[in-house]
């Protein structure tokens, strides 16, 4: 926890609370952790949609199981959610938790390492059982073994007392002892100052309709972890973080897939045409799916395919009928998809891929982020295949750029790849609703009148060809995935004719970067050091950024959020600073772009772990860079 104005360690004995012996403080990380089924999930979702409705910037890290249902108990089902609220703006979950509430010993062993020394470590005492403690792999109990030295624990018996709690809702006790991750949120509560009004009117929200017996256990675990944590008397203080500073607007707490689904839909919107989302289940896409099957209302259609490859047939077959085609994934979806993307390139139709990428190869790491797809979106087809790229970096960013996407589909007659991540997908923050004036313009790009038309006619500025919906009047046409002859469209084998054709394409996926934002530098313009990232390593190169810039290091930093093509100044951007380092979540995928384009020696940091990049990781790479000469910098 830190103290308002002091981002150290701080104490009750540090400074005295309020009349009601509340402190102040700036901001706190908590990690819940538990069993898969232990609720853990949820219980961070209704306290960072609270967190929001008090008025905190929040950043989230849920952190899933890979498998579907480890066996209980284990390391291997061990689920976690960090929330991070704050009274100043946030960018990340945070490196390290101030407080870890562990459920059982599994949980322990897994999160211990990250929690702060002198942090408040809160354990379910009924879990630390000699079952409990071998399936962890613990010989000794941690509690008596001297390991928990230097935190604040606190082991409460907490699946019996919520038993006893929610005795009046005739629940089983197994039933029952579903509720102890309200219990410990109650306890939370209280130790930060919160009222449970809006807690409960949240688990009505979520139960009471489908499970009203479970919504009303759930509360009294809930007021029966406030009431013991009111009455205990061990805790060293209460703390009340105040509201953040943010920009005026209606704010709503929402998640990366869930602004990916409104954007798409904003899309829609925009071009006056229907959306078609078609795709097979995948982690961590699927929640794209369950949203926009929600907004038929709005003219939206789903489908759920058979597989990936009918997915992304049918979103290119509405795409071709004059609908908005769009289908989502991960990495393996894409690599069966492959062959159909090459289709959308060569009939050139607007459609969207949202590939949410995952830790790989294969099935890999399923509930893990990475961001090791980009070479795979990038060149991932046979032939000369080149489609434009778009990156959101935060949660909230996936709205803007999902209209981006189709924007640039429409506008240029392209597939386009949406490129986010399971950290971006899963993580949460306050998203203030833009107002309709604030949304961009869409060029509808369509032909409807027959005087000579051709299917490879083209724009002279875009290169685009116009998008005819089958069965107008006079604009019948064919296209298919031969080679076209260059404006009819007809088949052609004509070598000269296919190095055009190949020529256009490329040249018309070039011509976007006149059409998109410079890249924006924060900080020095020019300097020692450029940090450039990409997708969700944002927040923690910024935070690292302004570490480093407050230490009077020369440093500034730029976000990709447009992969292909880039920025038209990214050269110069790169030019004016001694040494770029990347950082992110695969082996060097983007270095190895810059390098080959701009002929800079780029450094990388790079992070393989399922896990996203922390503040310390790129604050500690840009000291090295910094305070050694180049070549030893590279070297590490």
């Amino acid at each position: 926890m830190t103290q308002k104005g002091n981002r150290g360690s701080v104490s009750p004995d540090e400074k005295s609370g309020d009349e009601n012996g509340i402190f102040e403080i700036d901001n706190v990380i908590i990690r819940f952790a538990g069993d898969s089924g232990d609720g853990i999930q949820i219980t961070g979702a209704i306290f960072s949609h609270d967190s929001a409705v008090v008025g905190h910037d929040i950043s989230t890290l849920p952190d899933f199981p890979a498998e579907i249902r480890a066996p209980a108990g284990t390391l291997a089902g061990v689920s976690s959610f960090q929330l991070n609220f704050s009274s100043y703006d946030v960018h990340t979950p945070g490196d390290r938790p101030d407080v870890l509430v562990a459920l059982n010993p599994a949980a322990l062993k897994v999160h211990l390492k990250d929690l702060k020394h002198s942090g408040t470590l809160i354990l379910n005492h009924d879990a630390f059982d000699a079952t409990g403690l071998k399936k962890a792999g613990y010989e000794l109990d941690p509690r008596n073994d001297g390991s928990l030295t230097g935190y604040q624990v606190y082991d409460f018996p907490i699946t019996n007392l919520t038993v006893a709690a929610v005795e009046s809702s005739w629940l089983s006790k197994k039933q029952a002892e579903l509720s102890k991750n309200m219990f410990t949120l109650g306890i939370i509560s209280w130790l930060y100052d919160r009222s449970l009004d809006a807690l409960v009117e949240r688990i009505e929200q979520l139960f009471s309709k489908k499970k009203p017996e479970l919504a009303e256990a759930n509360k009294l675990a809930l007021q029966a972890g406030f009431n013991f944590a009111d009455t205990v008397e061990v805790f060293t203080g209460r703390y009340r973080v105040s509201k953040a500073d943010l920009p005026p607007g209606d704010y709503k707490r929402i998640t990366g897939n869930e602004a990916t689904a409104l954007g798409f839909l904003a899309a829609s919107e925009l071009s006056g045409r229907d959306l078609f989302y078609a795709s097979y289940p995948i982690t961590p896409a699927s929640d794209i799916l369950h949203e926009l099957s929600k907004l038929r209302h709005f003219g939206v259609r789903t489908f759920q395919a058979e597989d990936e490859i009918a997915a992304m047939g049918m979103a290119l077959g509405a795409a071709w009928g004059g609908a908005l085609g769009l289908t989502g994934t991960s990495g393996p979806g894409v690599a069966l998809k492959s062959e159909f993307i090459g289709l959308a390139v060569m009939t050139e139709l607007p459609v969207v891929i949202a590939s949410i990428q995952r830790g790989g190869p294969s099935t890999g790491l399923p509930t893990k982020t990475e961001q090791a797809d980009l070479l795979q979106a990038m060149f991932g087809r046979n032939g000369e295949c080149p489609v434009p790229i778009v990156a959101p970096s935060t949660p909230g960013e996936c709205f803007e750029m999902a209209i981006e996407a189709f924007r640039i589909a429409i506008k240029y007659m392209t597939p386009v790849f949406f490129l986010s991540d399971g950290y971006l997908a899963n993580g949460s923050e306050p998203w203030r609703i833009p107002d309709q004036d604030e949304l961009p313009d869409y060029e509808h790009n369509v032909c409807s009148v027959p005087e000579d038309y051709a299917p490879y006619q083209r724009d002279a500025e875009t290169l685009a060809r116009r998008w005819v919906v089958p069965g107008m009047p006079g604009l019948e046409h064919r296209i298919g995935g031969l080679e076209k002859e260059d404006v009819t469209g007809n088949v052609s084998y004509d070598s000269e004719n296919h190095e055009r054709m190949v020529g256009i394409r490329q040249a018309k996926v070039a011509g976007i970067a006149k059409d998109i934002p410079d890249l924006v530098v924060h900080g020095p313009q020019k300097g020692d050091l450029l940090v450039l990232g990409w997708g969700s390593t944002r927040g923690a190169c910024r935070h690292a950024i302004e570490n480093a810039q407050a230490k009077g290091y020369s440093v500034a930093g730029a976000q990709l959020r447009y992969l292909n093509p880039f920025p038209k100044n990214l050269g110069q951007v790169l030019s004016n600073f001694k040494y770029v380092l990347v950082p992110e979540l695969n082996l060097g995928q983007l270095r190895l772009l810059l390098r080959a384009e701009y002929l800079v020696d780029i450094i990388g940091l790079n992070k393989v772990q399922g896990q996203p990049l922390l503040t310390s990781e790129v604050e500690e790479k840009i000291y090295q860079i910094l305070d050694q000469n180049y070549p030893r910098a590279a070297q590490a």
